[in-house]
């Protein structure tokens, strides 16, 4: 019996594991057609012999302890930036994926409490609970909606063009069923059953249709050109000018070099977030006589940079984006709203700090949080343009970056060093994706140690600078595209994906009832 036990333990992590190779960088979409129709055949099967809450709870967290085990390992790689952290990388590398497992253990603690019976409402059960926990992951806690299933798709832009419509939630939700059908044709209780499995089975072929109809539909929309350029730096700059003092003129100059500035040539300059170290958004102005030399009016700058307010009682630091002209003057700001955990803000400060924690990115204090992410207009000499800034870590959330789609571009900044080399950053990068055709806007990425690019509305990469790499590239013209669905109407399409679920499993319980 112990015996059988572990065998049990190890496949269900094997599992996680397995499944977690769908996932950008390594995309081998197809391990999860094995792993999740073994899962919930499994959990079917084990429903007939026993219905301990806790016995299929611990299934459910097994499988998800593997999962994030083997797709998250990098987040520990930020803690090795600071001496005072060391000791907290074998605890991270396992906690982290321990509470995320949670939500997957709920899944499976819901699925036996609805106490499934027949293999078709069982199916549509599973998919429910597992959607509704994913959305929940990502809602709760700041929310961490990294790695949903999902993202094992992010090479297939026909069938991924479907998130423009339902979100990456809904499309989440019809993933997990796709990848669980086969067991509905293994495990049928009547020759029906086989056309559930066919429908999720031929629904990425509609996908798909849809998709490159909506491709050849932006390929013919009309072109609009600018009369200026907006140049996007990928730098590879160490993370090392944080913590050995390195001179910031040094790092200033190098991003002039690879900005390649021309005085008769209107450009706007978009650096990545937090590019230059100990200099505050006020501070920067000091180091003009390094600008003045190579940019005039026809210049801006978009920055990453630190932002800081005065209060009576103390002083807020903001991780922010903020726009200079050439003389380096202060047009408009962005304070970053959605802040990461232990990298940006200390939870319970107070008390950790006094057992010598703080936030890794910064030596000071917690950042503070912005008020809300507002667009930002560009209006000057010549320059007009709508911009929505999202900030890092800001770009993984789905249906909660905007709620005023009247804007031209977004603009993500990152600085992807603090998860070195490892598939942290490929996997940020995908995120960008995803929020470009959901938005149905061009998506501009610039990143110090992770990936630049441009990114249209289809999800296409246009151009980018790779991994490791230093450079730009240059924005000129967009198309002109109806707003998308999504971007009207949110995670409310996601609600009502999990209502058509619900309905379904009450009418096929109904059904057998009958």
């Amino acid at each position: 019996m112990i015996k059988k036990n572990y065998i049990e333990i190890i496949f269900l992590i094997s599992l996680g594991v397995a499944s977690s190779l769908s996932l950008p960088p390594y995309n081998y979409l197809i391990i999860n057609f094995f792993t999740f129709s073994a899962f919930f055949i499994f959990l079917f099967k084990k429903s007939k012999i026993t219905q301990n809450k806790k016995t299929f709870f611990l299934y459910g967290w097994l499988f998800g302890f593997g999962f994030f085990l083997s797709s998250l390992y990098w987040i520990s790689i930020s803690l090795t930036f600071d001496q005072n952290f060391k000791f907290l990388i074998p605890i991270a590398a396992v906690l982290i994926p321990a509470f995320l497992g949670i939500f997957f253990g709920l899944v499976t603690l819901c699925f036996i409490i609805s106490r499934p019976k027949k293999t078709v409402s069982s199916f549509f059960s599973f998919s429910l609970f597992f959607g509704i926990f994913e959305f929940i992951r990502g809602s709760i806690l700041t929310g961490f909606p990294w790695n949903l299933i999902a993202y094992s798709f992010s090479n297939h832009l026909e069938i991924l063009s479907i998130t423009s419509f339902i979100g990456t939630y809904g499309f989440n939700l019809f993933c997990i069923s796709l990848f669980t059908s086969p067991a509905v044709f293994i495990l049928r209780d009547t020759k029906k059953d086989i056309g559930v499995c066919i429908v999720f089975l031929i629904m990425p072929l509609l996908f798909f249709m849809h998709g490159s109809s909506y491709k050849q539909k932006f390929n013919t929309s009309d072109v609009v050109s600018y009369n200026y350029k907006i140049r996007v730096i990928g730098s590879n700059i160490s993370l090392d000018r944080f913590y050995l003092n390195i001179d910031p003129v040094s790092v200033i100059n190098d991003l002039i070099e690879i900005s390649e500035p021309k005085k008769d040539e209107k450009t706007i300059f978009v650096w990545p977030e937090g590019i230059l170290p100990e200099i505050s958004q006020k501070e920067l102005f000091e180091y003009k006589w390094l600008f003045e030399k190579r940019f005039n009016k026809n210049h801006l700058f978009l920055i990453g940079i630190n932002n800081q307010t005065n209060n009576k009682e103390s002083i807020n630091y903001f991780n922010s984006l903020s726009i200079y002209d050439h003389n380096l003057e202060l047009l408009n700001f962005y304070n970053k709203v959605k802040l990461v955990p232990f990298g940006e803000f200390l939870p319970f400060e107070n008390k950790l700090k006094a057992l010598g924690l703080r936030s890794i990115t910064n030596n000071y204090q917690s950042f503070s949080k912005g008020n809300r992410r507002e667009i930002m207009e560009i209006n000057r000499e010549g320059f007009y343009i709508k911009i929505l800034p999202l900030i890092c870590y800001e770009i993984i959330y789905s249906g909660k970056i905007f709620t005023n789609a009247n804007f031209d571009l977004i603009i993500n900044i990152s600085e992807d060093g603090w998860f070195g080399d490892s598939i942290g950053p490929k996997q940020h990068f995908t995120h960008s994706i995803f929020r470009a055709i959901e938005s149905g806007k061009y998506l501009l990425r610039s990143a110090n140690n992770g990936i630049a690019a441009i990114i249209n509305p289809l999800g296409i990469i246009e151009q980018k600078v790779e991994y490791g790499k230093s450079g730009y590239i240059d924005f000129k013209e967009t198309k002109k595209i109806q707003p998308t669905i999504f971007s009207k109407y949110g995670n409310k399409i996601f609600l009502t994906l999990i209502l058509l679920y619900i309905f379904i499993i009450f009418s096929f319980n109904r059904i057998n009832n009958e």
